[in-house]
């Protein structure tokens, strides 16, 4: 068991990117970044976490654990390595709580979540179910206070950091699977299947791909994305077959050491605009917007039932619906679904009960994800998924794996989609989608 009381040693502030360079001798480290003002709660702190006591690959039925291959389930493993290094309190330094001082870091991809939901893909998983990691040791950076702290239960001194060098651009030869013909025909089916009444809405997307790059240098590819998409959520999960490069803008769930749950799905795009006033105009019009309003609150009743079925009677409640986010390059149209978590249940058990994410599913879910199988023409992978950590005291924090990029051995991945609605026109969701994959084809093309 991890000590209850870490070694926290203070250390002269530098600036969190300075901690990249410490993970390219690493085969598993976890870069828990995030980008945007530093007063955002969501964009406060930023993790470095080294050198895991143990690690799992998880790509059903198969589960290695620490590299070996034994008989085993995925979720009992991580609910088993929650309870044994769980501690009875959270990590303060100088009456400043630090969210995350040691724990489980992990990526659960979007198939994983079609299981869980009983669905058999037509698509051959090309990702794992699940890969995560215990961390003891980490260095933690508070973005607004501007101080750095080594936190340590193996009693490791802290890693050098360094100044990153200059990288270069990272140039991947990414390619589209499919034409604006050949998707907007997929978007007419899924109108279809709504006019029909199978469904309200589900979200359809597609990815570009490049295959066989050897000695892919993610670690300036990283560098490179999150200089242009800074984001709350930004993330670079390293292991030695899969690795997650994210710029993720939307929080999946958080969960307090007091047991508040939290969810803010994003429903609902436009541009950022060129100017003030015409970054008004757009936030008004999104604001008008009949289809996607009605887009954000199916997924917003959607999550308040996934959470309902893990938290106490009466407690979820919406206490933010239709609020503008804006980011570098696009607005988005949030809301924010709360609730108190079972006694008895753990941060696995809500996981575990509300994968795969709702706004990049559907309503009706079940029937929406079966709808997006049929449609789609290849897996998603760890596109969709989810990132999540959960710290030694209970807390723990996830993200919706959009904005982002996947190594999966030698192939590159990213993705980009939108809801579909009785009111959508094909042709403007697909420009929608090229709006939100836009910034990322740019960095790397």
């Amino acid at each position: 068991m991890p000590n209850d009381l870490p070694i926290i040693t203070e250390m002269p502030w530098s600036p969190p990117e300075t901690a990249l360079e410490v993970m390219r001798s690493k085969p598993w480290a976890a870069f828990l970044d995030s980008g945007g003002p530093a007063t955002d709660s969501r964009s406060r702190w930023t993790f470095l976490c080294l050198d895991p006591i143990e690690t799992f690959e998880w790509k059903f039925p198969y589960l290695k654990k620490n590299g070996i291959y034994i008989i085993g389930d995925a979720w009992e493993e991580l609910k088993g390595l929650f309870s044994k290094y769980k501690t009875n309190s959270g990590t303060y330094q100088n009456n400043i709580y630090m969210p995350f001082s040691g724990g489980i870091v992990g990526i659960i991809s979007y198939e994983e979540g079609l299981r869980k939901e009983n669905i058999l893909s037509q698509h051959s998983p090309n990702a794992p179910g699940m890969v995560f990691a215990a961390y003891q040791d980490v260095y933690a950076f508070d973005r607004l206070e501007k101080r750095c702290w080594w936190i340590s239960r193996s009693g490791k001194e802290a890693p050098h950091l360094t100044p990153r060098a200059s990288s270069c651009m990272i140039k991947i030869p990414l390619k589209a699977e499919q034409s604006r013909e050949e998707w907007t025909k997929n978007a007419e089916k899924i109108i279809s299947y709504i006019g029909n009444g199978d469904i309200f809405q589900a979200n359809l997307t597609m990815r570009w791909r490049a295959e066989k790059l050897e000695n892919f240098d993610e670690l300036s590819a990283y560098c490179s994305l999150r200089d242009t998409s800074p984001s709350p959520f930004g993330a670079y999960f390293k292991s030695p077959h899969y690795s997650l490069l994210s710029a993720s803008v939307e929080r999946f769930l958080s969960l307090s050491t007091t047991r508040k749950i939290e969810t803010r799905p994003i429903k609902g795009t436009a541009p950022l605009g060129k100017s003030v006033e015409e970054k008004i105009k757009n936030k008004n019009n999104l604001l008008k917007n009949e289809k996607e309003l009605a887009e954000n609150l199916m997924i917003t009743d959607l999550m308040r039932n996934d959470i309902g079925k893990v938290s106490t009677i009466s407690s979820v409640t919406v206490p933010e619906l239709f609020e503008i986010e804006e980011f570098k390059h696009i607005l988005h149209l949030v809301s924010q679904i709360n609730g108190e978590l079972k006694e008895g249940l753990t941060p696995v058990d809500l996981l575990e009960a509300t994968i795969p994410s709702g706004s990049v599913t559907g309503a009706p879910k079940k029937r929406a994800l079966e709808i997006i199988d049929d449609t789609e023409i290849s897996p998603r992978g760890l596109y969709c998924g989810n990132l999540f950590w959960i710290s030694y005291d209970g807390a723990m924090d996830s993200s919706v794996l959009i904005r982002s990029l996947s190594r999966i051995k030698t192939q590159i991945s990213i993705g980009a989609g939108g809801g579909i609605t009785w009111l959508s026109d094909p042709e403007k969701e697909y420009n929608e989608m090229i709006l939100k994959a836009t910034p990322i084809l740019k960095v790397f093309q």
